[in-house]
């Protein structure tokens, strides 16, 4: 497989594209690869593909932060994150096989160095102490970048710990590189190893474009199904890429056909530099139901939600001036269920761009998103 990690290796940009975007790979990161690459059209410069990996001058707008979700807040130790109580979130890798343009997670290639999981003894230490923690999600950076023996020590160590029933892998490999899973029979060896009749590996995929799901993508994901692993797709909505219902409903019904249960549709998290790749939350509403309405029960079990910092907030309902949210999971366990009623706002990209938010259906007595404003 050979790799681009500097925009002037791009065969299919002309000279002043690469001058004009260099100024942006000197800011955001670029990796590709030769297999994803080859998805692109090359006569479209609109191609979904091409807007996932190549950089975008727009990229330079102002916009967003570094640290949307404001993970540091739940950092325990560099490269474990404990937001929700029986979940614990380890960045073990600091490289992923390709970078998406609109990755919010742009901080951990710029000090790759400050953010991923360097103690496993401690690490285990810690979700021994705690038995509340039966989910671990492995991300990154892309967990399968790891060797698989490197890999293999993790999974290992956590499988020794009792109350831990959960081991989530988050990757995108199966979209940028599934010969990764292709030509190492030892990675599906050692999943099929540690998936239990029990106890099984989830495998969180990142299929973001009905085109992801070539030939060698879904044999990929069959090796790993044989393996026991259970597959779920999980994605962000977004601009030029995912954004019409058509489209999206082709993803749902592709990653559903394939055996791989659709899990999330994000809202793209306002990262810095991802305002274009950023549709409004009541717009991809619109554009999530348009969806649905195509779709079977299989592949409509997604739920649209946002990453907030307060929690996971699903987009329930828009209708007439009101917006409907709802904690399908918050970092504070007494705010789980919480339900937001707020004024419409067509430009709102992240819950802090309303301004009204009531709680006319909660039976709380306060709302903890207004406290933090």
């Amino acid at each position: 497989m050979k790799y681009y990690t500097k925009i002037e290796q791009l065969e299919m940009l002309t000279g002043s594209e690469k001058n004009e975007l260099s100024e942006v790979t000197e800011k955001f990161a670029f990796r590709a690869n030769d297999y994803y690459l080859s998805l692109i059209d090359p006569d479209d410069p609109a191609d979904p593909i091409r807007r996932i990996i190549v950089p975008s001058v727009e990229e330079l707008e102002g916009w967003g932060h570094l640290d949307p979700s404001n993970e540091q807040a739940y950092t325990v130790m560099q490269g474990l994150e404990h937001k929700y109580a029986s979940t614990v979130l380890l960045l073990v890798s600091n490289v992923c096989e390709g970078i998406c343009r609109y990755c919010f997670r742009k901080r951990v290639f710029i000090h790759p160095q400050n953010e991923v999981l360097k103690d496993i003894d401690a690490m285990t230490e810690y979700i021994s102490a705690h038995s509340e923690i039966t989910n671990v999600l492995l991300t990154g950076g892309d967990p399968l970048v790891l060797s698989t023996n490197k890999l293999e020590r993790i999974i290992h160590t956590l499988r020794q710990i009792e109350h831990v029933r959960f081991i989530r892998i988050g990757t995108r490999m199966t979209s940028f590189n599934p010969y990764r899973i292709l030509d190492d029979p030892s990675l599906c060896e050692m999943i099929e190893r540690y998936s239990r009749p029990d106890n099984k590996i989830y495998i969180m995929t990142h299929f973001t474009h009905p085109r992801e799901l070539t030939d060698v993508a879904l044999e990929a994901v069959h090796q790993l199904q044989k393996a026991g692993a259970v597959l779920t797709n999980q994605c962000p909505l977004i601009r030029g890429v995912n954004d019409d219902a058509d489209t999206l409903a082709e993803l749902m019904t592709k990653t559903a056909s394939a055996g791989i249960a659709p899990y999330y549709l994000f809202q793209c998290r306002p990262a810095l530099g991802n305002h274009a790749y950023t549709v409004p939350i009541e717009e991809g509403y619109r554009i999530v139901e348009g969806a649905k309405e195509q779709l079977s029960g299989l592949a409509k079990r997604f739920r649209y939600v946002m990453s907030h910092t307060t929690g996971k907030i699903e987009i329930i309902a828009v209708a007439d001036d009101r917006v409907c949210l709802k904690y399908h999971r918050a970092a504070e366990d007494s705010d789980s269920g919480r339900i937001l009623v707020c004024r419409s706002n067509p430009a709102a990209c992240w819950l802090d761009d309303y301004d009204d938010i009531f709680e006319d259906y909660s039976d709380k007595a306060h709302c903890r998103f207004c406290e933090l404003h």
